[in-house]
């Protein structure tokens, strides 16, 4: 890649940085409030904005394509293990995997903090969290047009691989969040459900 074309990758990067930062000095959050687990929301960030990075600047330094493959890839790849596994539990009280049955069908899993537990999560988390997964994404979309533009099937294999790994945690975590809420309603309309029907036996119960 060229120089020029370096530079304007660049601003890929500092785009997300800046986006991170906002959200760092509370222009999205009520100002008021902290983040509850500070080193974690670090590594929540640093893995995907290496990999940014060591993708954009490595032209500049390294002239294997290996190099550039294996190191954006396994920084891609160590930022899923983490959001995934780990940041994703913590910072908004979700897990979700993919497991294959007996039949050999792929099935989702998910798992969520009950309403109590995640009506205490941190908002601030919460936003870091899922903001950061979005324009990550988005910055590995740009990178991919203009790898397309250039006709470079390389380095958009490399950027085939990071976009499809930050897309399974988008996919994983929405659904799973939707799964929360569906499983919410279900217990609230039991709930509602069996005390209307406790009142109607007691109201017309014998004395």
């Amino acid at each position: 890649m060229s120089n020029s074309v370096v530079q304007c990758l660049g601003f890929v990067v500092l785009f997300v940085f800046a986006a991170v930062e906002k959200i760092s000095f509370g222009f999205l959050v009520p100002t008021g409030e902290s983040y509850a687990h500070p080193k974690l929301c670090f590594f929540h960030v640093v893995f995907k904005a290496a990999a940014l990075a060591f993708y954009i600047l490595s032209a500049l330094f390294f002239n294997s394509f290996v190099i550039i493959f294996v190191t954006t890839v396994l920084l891609a790849a160590l930022d899923f293990w983490v959001v995934k596994n780990v940041s994703g539990r913590i910072l908004v009280g979700l897990r979700w995997w993919n497991e294959i049955n007996d039949e050999g069908e792929s099935v989702w899993k998910f798992e969520c903090l009950d309403q109590e537990s995640l009506a205490r999560m941190n908002k601030k988390d919460s936003w870091l969290f899922w903001w950061t997964l979005y324009l990550t994404a988005g910055a590995w979309i740009v990178l991919g047009v203009f790898s397309l533009i250039r006709f470079e099937a390389d380095y958009l294999l490399v950027v085939g691989v990071c976009l499809t790994l930050s897309i399974a945690n988008i996919v994983g975590f929405t659904r799973c969040r939707k799964d929360a809420k569906k499983q919410f309603q279900a217990f609230a309309s039991q709930t509602i459900a069996s005390r209307f029907s406790s009142t109607i036996q007691s109201a017309f119960s014998v004395v």
